[in-house]
C-alpha cells in the first residue's frame, strides 16, 4: 500500500522539479530580461538568477552590448550627380530594453533599414568633392539622425563610419585629370611668384647702384673678375655705355 502511495506521487514529484528548473534562468553581466505577466509588460530584471513561473510569465532576453552593423552598399546620386556606391558602419547598443521589445518587432532590421535610408538621405544633399574631404562632418551628420529617431526604440547610436565610396572608371579619370590641372596650376603660381619676388629685388638692386656710381663701378670690376676667372677660349669683355659715348665724342671733335 505504501508503495503504491510512492509510486503515485513519483509524476507529481517530476512535474514540480521539472517546473521550479524551468522556472529558473540565468542572466549574463550584459543581458536583461524583459518579463510579460499574462502578455502584459511586467518589469525588467537581471543580470543574475531571475525566476519566471512557467505558462503564467514569459521572458524575452536583450543583449546590452554594442553591435558592430555593416549596411549594405547603397547607390547615393549626389547632389552634382554623380552615381556613387558607399557603405557604412553603424555602432549602437540597446540602452531601454522595454522599449526595444515592445516598441518595434525587430530592433535590428529596423535600425538597419533606417541606416540605409539615412545614408542615402544625408549623402545625396552633398556634392562629390565634399564626401571625399569631408567624411568626418558626413558620419555625425548620419550619426545624430539615427540617434533622433531611434531613440524611441530604447536605442542610441554611438558612431557611423563611412567605408567606401565607390567611383566608375570614368569618373576616376575625371578626378586623376582635375587634380594634374590643379597641380599645375600651383606650379605656374609659384612659378610667377618666384619672378615677382626676383623682379622686385632686381629694381631694388638698380635703385641701390643708381644712388652710388662707385658701388656700380666696384661691380663692374668684380664681374671682370669672375669672366678673368674662366678658362675659354672666348673672353667677354663688358664696356660700359658711358664710356661709348665719351669715346663717340672725342673722335668726333
Amino acid at each position: 500500500m505504501i508503495f503504491d502511495l510512492q509510486f503515485g506521487f513519483a509524476p507529481l514529484i517530476l512535474l514540480l522539479i521539472f517546473l521550479v528548473v524551468a522556472s529558473l534562468k540565468i542572466l549574463r553581466e550584459y543581458e536583461r530580461g524583459v518579463i510579460f505577466l499574462l502578455g502584459r509588460f511586467w518589469k525588467v530584471k537581471g543580470p543574475g538568477l531571475v525566476i519566471v513561473i512557467p505558462g503564467i510569465q514569459q521572458i524575452v532576453k536583450v543583449d546590452l552590448r554594442v553591435v558592430t552593423m555593416d549596411v549594405p552598399a547603397q547607390d547615393v546620386i549626389s547632389r552634382d550627380n554623380v552615381s556613387v556606391k558607399v557603405n557604412a558602419i553603424v555602432f549602437f547598443r540597446v540602452v531601454d530594453p522595454q522599449k526595444a521589445i515592445i516598441q518595434v518587432e525587430n530592433f535590428l532590421v529596423a535600425t538597419s533599414q533606417l541606416a540605409q535610408t539615412t545614408l542615402r538621405a544625408v549623402l545625396g544633399k552633398h556634392e562629390l568633392d565634399e564626401m571625399l574631404s569631408e567624411r568626418e562632418k558626413l558620419n555625425l551628420d548620419v550619426q545624430q539622425i539615427l540617434d533622433a529617431q531611434t531613440d524611441a526604440w530604447g536605442i542610441k547610436v554611438a558612431n557611423v563610419e563611412i567605408k567606401h565610396i565607390d567611383l566608375n572608371e570614368t569618373m576616376v579619370r575625371a578626378i586623376a585629370r582635375q587634380a594634374e590641372a590643379e597641380r599645375e596650376r600651383r606650379a605656374k603660381v609659384i612659378h610667377a611668384e618666384g619672378e615677382k619676388q626676383a623682379a622686385q629685388a632686381l629694381l631694388e638692386a638698380a635703385e641701390m647702384l643708381a644712388r652710388e656710381p662707385a658701388a656700380m663701378q666696384l661691380r663692374y670690376l668684380q664681374t671682370l673678375t669672375q669672366v678673368a676667372g674662366d678658362k675659354s677660349s672666348t673672353l667677354v669683355f663688358p664696356v660700359p655705355v658711358d664710356l661709348l659715348g665719351e669715346l663717340g665724342k672725342r673722335a668726333t671733335r
